[in-house]
């Protein structure tokens, strides 16, 4: 039987890898690490890069495992599911990763001006009727601005068309650098150029075994210039994601 969500918030407090501060707590007090997570956390200076929406972390841990040069942060409010991540990473002794408990509208309260390097989103809800919440929007590039390298990398995985498609739209319309994009991952890329093809998260299993293709795209997020929403109609998904619905009867969405 699996540990229950009141254990595994228990066990997490206990631990050393975790930092848990939802908006409720946080509120706007600083977060005391913010601009010393190499100091104080890492003892050392290899690139930080962030899985925001991480959900069990099983992508941020396997990210430490082939990369022991460089520092993984697992982010999400979803406590009961980030044990599972932080559980494995004590483990394994993994020292490059870290998990960090709060709202990923509040991310910029955590990390100072070019403190991170990368960002991977990985089957991040496409909230196709609320651009402002969703994580590649223009509202959350902006967030991004504040704590990431002058062109840092960010990288979207995802089995959504709508937001694999805004996405590829919202770089367009803004002149951001894209390395790389393609509407079927496995079909085009092998594990190779920083795309991590074989790295699969429990939920991105459960969408290939429906058929689903898998979408990426990886762009760079210069520091200048003003970012515009892209003013297109797209087509909402024509399915149900993992505990998702299209919430609309519209057959399109911006």
């Amino acid at each position: 039987m699996s540990k229950g969500k009141l254990a595994k918030f228990a066990d997490m407090e206990t631990y050393e890898n975790v930092f848990q501060y939802p908006y409720s707590v946080v509120s706007d007090v600083p977060f005391a690490m913010r601009g010393r997570w190499h100091e104080q956390y890492f003892n050392n200076q290899n690139p930080i890069v962030l899985e925001l929406g991480c959900g069990k972390g099983e992508y941020t841990v396997e990210l430490a495992k082939r990369h022991p040069d460089r520092n993984f942060i697992g982010v999400d409010i979803k406590g009961a599911r980030m044990w599972t991540g932080a559980t494995l990473a004590l483990q394994q002794g993994l020292k490059n990763v870290a998990f960090l408990r709060t709202n990923i509208e509040i991310i910029d309260r955590f990390f100072a001006e070019d403190e991170v390097e990368e960002i991977w989103l990985t089957f991040s809800d496409p909230q196709m009727k609320n651009p402002r919440k969703r994580l590649t929007s223009t509202y959350f590039m902006q967030r991004y601005r504040r704590f990431l390298i002058d062109q840092g990398l960010i990288h979207l995985k995802t089995d959504s068309n709508f937001l694999y498609t805004y996405t590829r739209l919202m770089a367009g319309k803004n002149g951001l650098p894209v390395d790389v994009q393609t509407d079927d991952l496995y079909a085009t890329h092998a594990d190779s150029d920083g795309i991590e093809v074989s790295i699969q998260t429990y939920y991105e299993r459960m969408w290939l075994d429906r058929g689903l293709s898998i979408k990426y795209i990886r762009f760079h997020l210069p520091h200048e210039g003003v970012l515009e929403e892209p003013d297109v109609e797209i087509p909402l998904d024509d399915y149900r994601s993992y505990h998702r619905s299209k919430r609309s009867s519209l057959e399109t969405s911006k």
